[in-house]
């Protein structure tokens, strides 16, 4: 049964990123895009369930994670316009029942991923 997740890392206070607006994205070949799920991560810095489950729909996907808004509520200084704001992650689905994991390690002036399990 194929799996998306999410999680994300706040790599500047060491704990995970809770409270942070997420969207999932499937890019089409015409270029539009069709959104499929808006979450905000708990304090754990994931989504309460699955992004998604069962078949996946092989294609590419786009996660955007709101880090810009999160470190500000912290109270972190940030300049205007902030150097990460959005951070999307474009990433290909190619086995339909496979276990994708996608984390996201943030700070306000970097990011990394990858694919997890």
């Amino acid at each position: 049964m194929g799996h998306l997740s999410t999680h994300v890392l706040d790599t500047v206070n060491g704990r995970p990123g809770a409270g942070i607006a997420v969207t999932l994205d499937r890019l089409k070949a015409d270029g539009s895009r069709e959104r499929l799920v808006e979450a905000v991560t708990n304090s754990d810095g994931r989504t309460d369930s699955a992004l998604l489950s069962g078949t996946l729909t092989p294609g590419t996907y786009e996660l955007t994670f709101a880090i810009g808004a999160y470190f500000r509520g912290l109270g972190t200084a940030l300049p205007q316009p902030a150097f990460l704001d959005l951070v999307p992650v474009r990433f290909g689905i190619a086995e339909p029942e496979g276990r994708y994991h996608v984390p996201l390690l943030a700070s306000p002036w970097s990011y990394s991923t990858y694919r997890g399990s």
